[in-house]
């Protein structure tokens, strides 16, 4: 009787397992999905590089991280881009896609490998204050090393062209040097400190309500 009483707690115990496993699941995809929603809301910041847009589809990337871990952090990353490219395509020949994978995991996996090292509020605007300032900075050298000379060779255009649409827009971007400094990095302070605040501030009720759903 005890033998059949212990089999049924574990059978218990595992399919709860499978159905918060499920859940989780699907709470990362629909996080996935209300990303590239998000990603589709993007605009361009006056004063900026005009080939760069606003958007706030890293909220749910990070909540996700942070609700459930870096792998479903990344998964959220995938299923944003994916997605948009099934919406919309590729409108950069592929370049954006690949700037928005390594930009989004550059700012989302350090943050979250910091939260969970010790799970505190500070570690958490500590994690998302680091990984703002380390995007700017890979946001640089990927934009002026990879991804526009990629792009330019694609098109037949060279890095004056894009130098060229960053001067109509703010006269200080008269170089890549100064592009970088005048419009990259304070592009991406501005993008990824705006993800980090609203991610913040909806993070604890957030979680609560989702962890609430997953754990019923």
């Amino acid at each position: 009787m005890s033998q059949t009483n212990e089999t049924l707690k574990r059978n218990v115990v595992t399919g709860r397992r499978a159905t918060v496993r499920v859940k989780t699941i699907a709470f990362v995809g629909l996080m996935g999905a209300l990303s590239a929603i998000l990603m589709l809301l993007r605009f361009p910041i006056p004063f900026m590089p005009p080939f760069m847009s606003f958007d706030l589809s890293g909220v749910m990337e990070m909540l996700g991280g942070y609700m459930f871990g870096p792998g479903a952090a990344f998964c959220i990353i995938l299923v944003k881009i994916l997605l948009q490219l099934v919406i919309q395509g590729s409108l950069s020949l592929g370049t954006g896609e690949i700037q928005n994978l390594i930009l989004s995991s550059c700012y989302v996996l350090p943050a979250v490998f910091l939260y969970y090292r010790n799970k505190t509020k500070k570690r958490a605007v500590a994690g998302m204050a680091v990984s703002t300032v380390l995007v700017a900075v890979v946001a640089v050298f990927t934009n002026l090393y990879m991804i526009i000379p990629f792009y330019a060779n694609l098109m037949g255009n060279t890095m004056d062209d894009f130098v060229a649409m960053c001067t109509a827009v703010n006269p200080m971007m008269k170089d890549a040097l100064t592009m970088a400094l005048f419009g990259i990095v304070p592009f991406n302070l501005i993008k990824y400190g705006a993800t980090s605040v609203v991610t913040f501030l909806l993070y604890k009720k957030l979680s609560r309500f989702i962890k609430g759903v997953i754990e019923r």
